[in-house]
């Protein structure tokens, strides 16, 4: 995927995406991975359903929490 042609709404969905791919691959509920990362449950939910923006701290909480470098979660991403 040519990810430079997204527009921020189609980024947002994207990531939101890959976050529960990663999620249900480790068979993570939204609240666990909110116990993980620190966020809320909501908060998850918001992201996965790419209605969030996210900070570059959130990023590194969300790919910590998902056993994930930065690096792979965006090759993953653009791998979609």
């Amino acid at each position: 995927m040519n990810t430079k042609d997204l527009n921020n709404e189609e980024i947002k969905k994207l990531f939101g995406a890959t976050v529960r791919k990663l999620r249900t691959e480790k068979a993570f509920s939204q609240e666990v991975l909110a116990e993980k990362t620190g966020l809320h449950r909501t908060y998850i939910s918001d992201v996965e359903q790419g209605e969030r923006n996210l900070s570059l701290v959130n990023i590194f909480k969300f790919c910590n929490a998902l056993e994930i470098s930065p690096a792979d979660f965006f090759k993953l991403m653009e791998e979609a």
